[in-house]
């Protein structure tokens, strides 16, 4: 369904997975695992195929390999805090993210999403990573819960700043946002472009809905995604999707706004 809204990008079902998380929780060996989070490429590749069948659209869909936060495989909401980067190092970050990265990598993506990711320290930690990959491209996004910084409360534009200075230039394709809500996505986005006016940003926020850690989605969506679209594009956004709770619909309204554009 999104592919048929018009989607360009298909993001792995691998946010939450690890190898070490799979271990500790369902007992599987080392090499169970990382099938487990191959088998995510394999699927994202099965559905650009199917697709390719019956579209005529001819487009080449990118599979992104989804590298979420350590929080998030924690499962108790901390890559909407970035609480966990008090307990553990730089070098553990970057210890706990290669083993998925290496199998994303192996399995063929086209490019590595580092998404969802709350406190600078991890963003460092993933880009120094990336370097390890020097023929893989990655983007970056923060995950935020205010107009102007990341979840974990560092200015979302001086962090990008010092990523994209700390990046190979040629592996790192865009900064961003993501699982934030829509209404936030404008200011955070002019906050990064002002620190880096010539970079291309990506944006993907959720519906608008809040999360409660116990309680789950709470809240209404407030406005269709939609109507941000020109304050994104004006903001540099290059690369626009949707998060939490977005639909095909989003997407397909995404690319009718795209499609208008081109014939401006």
């Amino acid at each position: 369904n999104y592919l048929e809204g018009g989607a360009d990008i298909l993001t792995t079902a691998s946010y939450q997975a690890s190898v070490q998380g799979f271990q500790k929780y369902l007992g599987l060996t080392v090499e169970e695992s990382e099938n487990i989070i191959k088998s995510s490429v394999s699927l994202a590749k099965k559905a650009k195929e199917e697709f390719g069948k019956i579209s005529k659209s001819g487009k080449d869909i990118v599979i992104a390999g989804s590298v979420g936060s350590y929080g998030a495989a924690m499962a108790d909401g901390s890559e909407y805090t970035g609480s966990f980067v008090s307990t553990v190092t730089f070098q553990e970050l970057k210890t706990w993210h290669r083993h998925r990265i290496q199998c994303l990598v192996n399995a063929g993506v086209d490019v590595l999403a580092f998404e969802t990711i709350p406190a600078q320290m991890e963003t460092e930690a993933l880009v120094s990573l990336l370097k390890e990959f020097p023929q893989t491209k990655a983007w970056l996004s923060f995950s935020c819960q205010s107009m102007d910084k990341t979840a974990h409360g560092e200015d979302v534009g001086e962090a990008s700043k010092v990523c994209a200075e700390a990046s190979n230039p040629s592996q790192l394709i865009a900064i961003g946002v993501n699982c934030c809500s829509p209404e936030f996505a404008v200011s955070l986005l002019n906050n990064i472009h002002s620190a880096l006016p010539h970079y291309p940003l990506i944006v993907y926020p959720n519906s608008g809905e809040l999360w409660d850690t116990h309680t789950g989605w709470k809240g209404e969506k407030v406005n269709p995604n939609r109507v941000y679209l020109n304050e994104w594009v004006a903001a540099n956004a290059k690369i626009i999707g949707g998060c939490c709770r977005t639909s095909p619909e989003d997407i397909a309204d995404v690319y009718e706004f795209v499609q208008a554009k081109k014939k401006d």
